[in-house]
């Protein structure tokens, strides 16, 4: 058993879930999983048995319970320093932090009108105005950072890094939605996507059998 415990719901419709999945995994350190379907009569009483607050993911370290997404992402960069989850860069770091608390705490319209489905196919769906700002917004900002910061890789700020975690869920609604991307952004959607982890956490998504009717047809 492994001293890291990840619990997660759901992974063909969980985006908070991906985003401390995808950066654990990054580290190359083993964990334990745990899925708690979403919907379920058992669900709250599962997820309450990790954390008080009542929603995953969770992280547990030993003794120490970490909730909420991007608490869990920070942890992460502390724990595994040889992972590189911040840019090394003071500035780039502190943008990276920026457009990631950006990520978790905007872009509702995106959020609520095009839900994190892996499991279906949805062209057009969801796309009202304001869905519409919100994937100029976040195009604009990949564009910005990959002229900035991409120069050592593939990733928003090179190497992989937290921000990517926190933006990854939004690369799969761009392709559940089919939303048109332009030359750059369309090469880091596919570096996320290409990604091994991104490949087992879909093909995963893709064999699980819960379903949840209001995310879209399975």
């Amino acid at each position: 058993m492994s001293e890291l415990t990840l619990v997660i719901a759901n992974k063909s419709y969980s985006s908070w879930s991906l985003r401390p999945w995808l950066a654990l995994k990054q580290t190359g350190t083993p964990f334990d999983e745990v899925v708690i379907p979403l919907r379920h009569p058992e669900t709250a009483a599962k997820i309450v048995q990790w954390s008080p607050a009542g929603r995953v993911p969770v992280l547990r370290h030993g003794g120490v319970t970490i909730w909420e997404s991007i608490a869990i992402l920070e942890y992460l960069a502390e724990l595994f320093p040889a992972a590189n989850l911040w840019p090394a860069d003071p500035a780039a770091r502190a943008h990276a932090r920026s457009i990631s608390a950006e990520m978790h705490a905007g872009f509702t319209a995106l959020r609520s009108n095009m839900p994190m489905n892996l499991r279906r196919h949805l062209p057009g769906r969801g796309r009202t105005p304001e869905v519409e700002k919100d994937i100029a917004r976040i195009t604009a900002l990949w564009r910005d950072c990959r002229e900035r910061f991409g120069s050592g890789g593939p990733f928003l700020f090179g190497t992989f890094s937290n921000a990517d975690a926190m933006y990854a869920p939004v690369v799969t609604r761009f392709e559940t939605y089919e939303v048109a991307l332009d030359a750059a952004c369309r090469d880091y959607a596919d570096a996320i996507l290409d990604l091994p982890a991104m490949r087992s956490w879909s093909a995963e998504a893709a064999a699980e059998p819960w379903t949840i009717a209001e995310y879209g047809p399975d």
